[in-house]
């Protein structure tokens, strides 16, 4: 296992190389949330005045639409930036004897601070709009380290795969693309036509933006059997990712 000084030394490092010449170097990844968040507000709750379907406050949509983003683009950049995390890191593996799937463990923390930024200025928007919260808030890091944890499992068989055959990075990009918009994120489930909804609940990423969604939006506890049911298959899909990744370490360390 790679050590928790090793774990935040990359964490730290990560930042940097992100922002590597700029002027405000790692200043950067608290106004990026920021300005993506205004953005949110802004361009939906502003200048296209959208509203939310039974909802008559002026942000309700802008709430939906935001705590549907910001979950997104961490699990998907977590799966994303996983699937090539031990060719990017092959440099360290090669001089120090570690366990693979640690170094899957700070891209996780690192998206995992870059969403406490996001959602630090989110909660301060909705403290400035009055917004009545509510107690099922407190189930939002539960359901968050799920997200992460369903992330991990995803991104180390893409990343052991990724070893093999270079072309799944790129098809995962094509996958989240996809499975973006077969998300409702930006669109509200109701409009779908009634074959898509019944799949829907398979869509893992789909039980966990409704969860989200009915806690910041609606006021309501998420779907605990969804829930439930998610954790158990992110579970098994640790283990299968871990067993294959066994069944392979010894060639996928040849072929780095």
């Amino acid at each position: 296992m790679l050590s928790a000084s090793l774990i935040w030394e990359l964490t730290k490092r990560d930042f940097s190389e992100r922002f590597a010449g700029s002027v405000l170097g790692s200043l950067w990844a608290l106004i990026w949330p920021l300005v993506n968040l205004a953005i949110y507000i802004i361009i939906f709750a502003k200048l296209m005045g959208a509203r939310l379907p039974g909802k008559s406050e002026v942000y309700s949509y802008a709430i939906y639409v935001t705590v549907g983003l910001v979950p997104w683009a961490a699990l998907a950049s977590t799966i994303s930036r996983s699937s090539s995390v031990f060719l990017d890191k092959k440099h360290l593996v090669s001089r120090i004897k570690i366990s693979l799937p640690s170094l899957l463990v700070y891209i996780n923390l690192s998206e995992t601070i870059t969403f406490l930024f996001s959602m630090f200025f989110f909660f301060i928007f909705l403290l400035f709009t009055d917004y009545k919260f509510t107690f099922n808030i407190i189930l939002v890091p539960f359901i968050y380290f799920l997200q992460q944890l369903f992330a991990f499992g995803l991104g180390l068989l893409a990343a052991t795969l990724t070893v093999f055959v270079r072309d799944i990075k790129e098809v995962i990009g094509v996958i989240l693309q996809f499975w973006f918009w077969f998300t409702p994120i930006i669109y509200v489930r109701d409009i779908l036509p009634d074959a898509v909804k019944k799949i829907m609940v398979f869509n893992p990423a789909y039980i966990l933006i409704e969860s989200y969604q009915r806690i910041f939006v609606f006021g309501e506890n998420p779907s605990y059997q969804s829930l439930i049911v998610l954790t158990l298959l992110t579970h098994v899909m640790i283990v299968i990712s871990y067993l294959a990744f066994r069944a392979l370490e010894k060639d996928l360390r040849d072929f780095l």
